[in-house]
């Protein structure tokens, strides 16, 4: 009788327990579906849908840093150097450096009028900087906005380069390409671009320019021009017409794939400079001038580039010294050697000729070097 009540009891405790915990059994509820970002493979590599839209998204950019020395080149305080240099003050010897932070975001979909699309591309330097009559060497940040437009379909309004450096695909691949300068960059731009499917495009633009050239009429800057491009290699040419100055220019340019490792490319520029030595679209000195270079590729990571250009000067615009700049030569070169996926180094040697003609017409001229070094981590 003792064991049996002892098992009758245990027994009733132990129903007693379970229904207690499965009073106070708590629910779990079923998780929500998990929505994976996709890839976008629509548009290249790098896009992804945004999660609940058909919007394809890329964010990339990069991380670059120069170290620039002697007085030729562009930018880092390198004509300001060379000036000093005329003038006999060496104040400006010393390194310009900048370093730079790059965000590009590109957004794109498909619509019923062709592919919508939204570009920004933000810089963020760091840089040493020349500083005017003082002759002295400073540091500066700020801000830069290099591209900010929408298109959609063939047309695109917003900041970004001129059609007229864009369209004939900038100079070579050098770091320091516009040591005799090619064409002007930043401008609002309206412009339309048809594109062929057989290698042929063309495009039109309205543009603001910058600086002395910017509008001060409701009469546009108009650029227009076209490429023809094939295996082999292109063609392309493009005219401006600076509205400010009433000056017009123009550049042609072929390009050529040699071989499977060298392309080649000649650019020629002309324009008129009845108003005034240089207008927005004829920035180089004199009314021709010429580009030349070439980009052999090793392999996989090392390629060399090289760059010719040339100006003929005008002896129609003087300073205020009497003097006037009659010739331009440049030459630059470098190798880019890709260290491991993502990041570049790049050394180039730069040099450059210029020949002025003094107030009393003696024909004078001053050599320039200068060798820099680019760092730079893209994503």
């Amino acid at each position: 009788m003792n064991i049996k009540s002892l098992l009758l009891g245990s027994a009733a405790a132990l129903a007693a327990v379970s229904g207690a915990r499965a009073a106070d059994a708590v629910v779990v509820a079923e998780p929500e579906p998990m929505e994976y970002v996709r890839i976008c493979d629509v548009y290249g590599a790098g896009f992804y849908y945004i999660p609940g839209t058909e919007t394809c998204l890329k964010v990339g950019g990069y991380i670059r840093y120069d170290a620039r020395l002697g007085k030729s080149g562009t930018g880092y305080g390198g004509l300001n150097n060379v000036i000093d240099k005329l003038d006999g003050d060496k104040t400006h010897d010393t390194y310009y450096k900048r370093a730079r932070a790059a965000l590009k975001v590109d957004a794109r979909s498909e619509t019923e009028l062709g592919t919508l699309r939204g570009y920004m591309h933000v810089d963020y330097d760091w840089k040493t900087i020349a500083v005017g009559e003082d002759r002295v060497t400073d540091t500066a940040t700020g801000l830069g906005i290099e591209h900010a437009y929408i298109e959609l379909g063939g047309f695109r309004v917003g900041k970004t380069d001129s059609l007229f450096s864009t369209l004939t695909g900038y100079a070579g691949g050098v770091i320091a390409d516009d040591m005799v300068a090619y064409g002007p960059f930043d401008t609002h731009q309206i412009a339309y671009t048809f594109t062929g499917g057989n290698g042929f495009s063309a495009a039109v633009a309205l543009e603001e320019g910058n600086d002395i050239y910017t509008l001060d009429t409701y009469a546009p800057h108009v650029v227009a021009g076209a490429s023809y491009t094939q295996g082999w290699g292109g063609v392309s040419g493009v005219v401006g017409y600076d509205s400010v100055f009433k000056e017009w220019a123009g550049k042609v340019r072929l390009d050529v794939n040699a071989t499977e490792q060298l392309s080649l490319f000649v650019m020629g520029g002309y324009g008129t400079e009845k108003n005034i030595s240089n207008s927005f679209y004829k920035s180089w000195n004199g009314k021709w001038a010429v580009w030349g270079g070439a980009t052999y590729q090793f392999n996989d990571k090392l390629a060399a580039n090289l760059q010719v250009s040339y100006d003929k000067g005008s002896d129609k615009w003087t300073n205020d010294d009497g003097e006037t700049l009659a010739q331009e030569t440049a030459v630059a070169a470098n190798v880019a050697y890709t260290i491991v996926p993502g990041l570049t180094i790049t050394p180039e040697v730069d040099y450059k000729r210029y020949r002025w003609n003094n107030a009393a017409g003696d024909r004078v001229h001053e050599n320039a070097w200068s060798g820099m070094v680019r760092f730079q981590r893209s994503f």
